[in-house]
C-alpha cells in the first residue's frame, strides 16, 4: 500500500536527498508527525508536562497477546502479531515510540487514527504488515449517514490529506480509531478546545513571570520633573530610564537621576496580586482536565512517602486504565480474527511497570500467595526474573488446613495427611 504516495530517496544518482532515521524530517516526508501538535498553545508548560506524561507513561508499557482458556491464561509468543506490537509496529518508529504519539494525538486532538497496513501478495497475504499512525491535524471523520459514498448508511470514514495534498480515504475498518471523550462514539471532543481560556491564562502569566525577572525584578514608577518636557523629550527620558534601570544586569545598581528628577517607585509584586494563588489555580484545572496528579507536577506541598504510592496506583485506576481498556479492546477487535477472539485470545497492558511496588511489599505479597496456593513457587520466581527449578511448578499450602466441610464435621488429618477418626 503506497500511503505516503513517494520513495523517501530519489532513484536518480546524482543529487538525491537522504534522511537520517533519527530525523524528525524523515517522517515528515512520509506524512508521519512524530511532534503529534503544533498550535502554540500546545507549548505553554503545564499542557506539555501534562501531554509528556501521559505519553510516556503509556509507551513504556508492554502490549502483550494473551489466550484465555480452562486452564488459565497464557502469553501467546508464537503469533506474528506479538513481536510486531512488542517491538516495531511500523519500520519508522519503535513499539514505545508509536505508543507515545498515539497517546500524544489521542490526548491533544480527542482522538488518534493509525492504518493497518495488510500484506497484499506472497505466502502473508492479508496478514497485518504494519500500523501506521496518522498526523490528528490533517484527518478529518466523515459520518456517511445518507449512504452517497457507499451502499453502507452511517458508514464512517477517514480523510487523510498528506504534505502534497493528495487525499487518501479509509473506512473505520481499515484503521485503529482510538477516541477519548465523545457524544456519539465517532466525533471527539479535543482537550485542546476545553483549554482554550485556561491555557491563556496560562501563557499570559507565564509571560508576565518571564517580563518581571527579564526586567531584574525592578517594577515600574514614576518620573517627577520640574517644568514641561514636549513628546519627543518625554519619548527620550523614559528610553533614558529604561535604558540605565532595566533588564536584569541593572539589578541591584544605583539609578543616576539629572538634577530636578525625582523617582517614585509603583510597587508592585506576585504577592500583593495574589500572582501565586491564581498561577496555581490554572496550573491544578489543567492537571485536572488530563488527570494528572499534582505531584506528578512537583506539587509536593500536600504529599508524602506513603501517599505519593497511593497517588501513583489512584493515577493508574482513574487515568490510565480506562485509556488502556480502550486500546485493549479496540486492538482485539480489529486486529484479530473471529476465530481467534473465540479461542480466547486478546491484548493487553502489563501495568506492573507502574503497579510494581517496592522489593519489601512485593516479597510479601508473592509470599503470601505462594503460602495460599494461588500462584505456585516457579510463577513467582518468574515474577522477579528468577530461572526455573525443578519441581517449583506445583501449588503448596499449610498441611494444618482444613476444608470447610470436614472442619464442620469434626475429621482431622494425621501427620501423613490421611484422614483420622472424628474429634472427641
Amino acid at each position: 500500500m503506497k500511503l505516503f504516495g513517494r520513495e523517501v530517496r530519489s532513484q536518480q544518482a546524482v543529487a538525491r536527498t537522504e534522511y537520517d532515521l533519527q530525523d524528525k524530517e524523515f517522517a515528515k516526508a512520509l506524512g508521519i508527525s512524530l511532534d503529534g501538535m503544533s498550535a502554540d498553545k500546545a507549548k505553554e508548560s503545564t499542557v506539555y508536562s501534562c501531554l509528556k506524561i501521559l505519553s510516556e507513561n503509556v509507551s513504556k508499557l508492554p502490549l502483550k497477546l494473551h489466550k484465555s482458556d480452562g486452564s488459565g491464561t497464557s502469553k501467546e509468543s508464537d503469533h506474528y502479531l506479538y513481536n510486531l506490537l512488542k517491538l516495531r509496529p511500523n519500520p519508522y518508529m519503535s513499539s514505545s515510540t508509536f505508543w507515545g504519539i498515539v497517546e500524544l494525538n489521542r490526548s491533544y486532538y480527542g482522538h488518534a487514527v493509525i492504518v493497518i497496513d495488510y500484506h497484499q501478495v506472497g505466502k502473508d497475504a492479508g496478514k497485518i504488515k504494519s500500523l501506521i499512525p496518522l498526523d490528528m491535524s490533517k484527518v478529518e471523520t466523515w459520518i456517511d449517514d445518507k449512504g452517497i459514498i457507499s451502499n453502507e448508511i452511517h458508514a464512517v470514514y477517514f480523510l487523510y490529506t498528506d504534505k502534497n495534498g493528495k487525499m487518501y480515504k479509509f473506512k473505520s475498518s481499515e484503521v485503529l480509531h482510538f477516541i477519548g471523550l465523545t457524544r456519539d462514539g465517532f466525533t471527539p471532543m479535543p482537550i485542546k478546545d476545553y483549554l482554550g481560556t485556561l491555557v491563556a491564562n496560562a501563557q499570559a502569566s507565564q509571560e508576565y513571570t518571564n517580563k518581571f525577572i527579564s526586567s531584574g525584578m525592578f517594577s515600574s514608577g514614576i518620573l517627577k520633573y520640574v517644568g514641561d518636557l514636549d513628546e519627543g523629550k518625554q519619548k527620550k527620558m523614559q528610553e533614558r530610564m529604561n535604558r540605565i534601570s532595566g533588564g536584569i544586569s541593572n539589578a541591584g545598581k544605583v539609578m543616576p537621576l539629572p538634577v530636578g528628577f525625582d523617582w517614585q517607585s509603583i510597587s508592585t509584586n506576585m504577592v500583593d496580586s495574589d500572582f501565586v494563588e491564581l498561577n496555581q489555580l490554572n496550573i491544578k484545572q489543567i492537571a485536572a482536565a488530563f488527570g494528572i496528579k499534582p505531584h506528578q507536577l512537583g506539587d509536593l506541598e500536600r504529599s508524602t512517602n506513603s501517599n505519593i504510592e497511593h497517588q501513583n496506583k489512584s493515577f493508574y485506576i482513574d487515568t490510565l486504565q480506562p485509556i488502556l481498556t480502550n486500546y485493549e479492546q479496540e486492538l482485539t477487535y480489529k486486529l484479530l480474527t473471529s476465530n481467534e477472539i473465540n479461542q480466547g485470545y486478546f491484548f493487553r497492558f502489563n501495568v506492573d511497570v507502574i503497579l510494581r511496588s517496592d522489593s519489601k511489599e512485593r516479597a510479601e505479597y508473592l509470599t503470601i500467595l505462594v503460602e495460599k496456593g494461588v500462584m505456585t513457587p516457579a510463577e513467582a520466581r518468574k515474577q522477579i526474573d528468577l530461572p526455573h527449578l525443578d519441581g517449583s511448578d506445583q501449588l503448596i499450602v499449610n498441611g494444618s488446613y482444613l476444608s470447610l466441610a470436614d472442619a464442620v464435621s469434626g475429621v482431622n488429618y494425621d501427620r501423613t495427611g490421611s484422614k483420622g477418626g472424628d474429634n472427641e
